[in-house]
């Protein structure tokens, strides 16, 4: 007997299960208000956008001016590093929920932060004891 490329079967909840459920609550009662906090709303978003946004001219200008300055490469790595941080929070905020899963999600946090804290230690001894991402970015489009 065949089956079809997109087939559906009752073995597909063997590959992965779902999460714990648990149902709290009644029908009747209201959704939990969170406490308003301006730095996690609205604040937050725009500076997500300005940091993104920021990121089109400071990869361009390096290359544009043809000057290497070492103040503007540290800018680009230290957007860059920001941007990626939180869109990787971003990520885990949204695929590992803090109800259900909360040692996976702690463990993802601080994995995270570690990651951010190394990446950010690698960008410095690079752009202080080698040639920089600006140079390295121009060596490697000319090889």
């Amino acid at each position: 007997m065949r089956t079809t490329a997109l087939h559906t079967t009752s073995k597909r909840c063997a590959i992965l299960p779902p999460g714990p459920q648990r149902i709290e609550g009644g029908v009747n009662d209201p959704a939990p208000v969170p406490t308003p906090s301006a730095a996690h709303g609205s604040y937050h978003w725009t500076f997500e956008r300005l940091i993104a946004a920021g990121l089109v001219p400071l990869s361009i200008a390096p290359f544009a001016s043809g000057s290497l300055n070492p103040t503007m490469d540290a800018i680009l790595c230290s957007a860059v590093l920001i941007h990626s941080h939180m869109g990787f929070q971003a990520v885990v905020i949204d695929y590992i929920p803090k109800k259900t899963y909360p040692s996976l999600r702690k463990l993802f946090w601080w994995g995270l932060n570690a990651a951010t804290l190394t990446v950010g230690i690698g960008l410095y001894e690079f752009e202080t004891n080698d040639v920089g991402v600006t140079e390295a970015i121009k060596r490697v489009w000319k090889a």
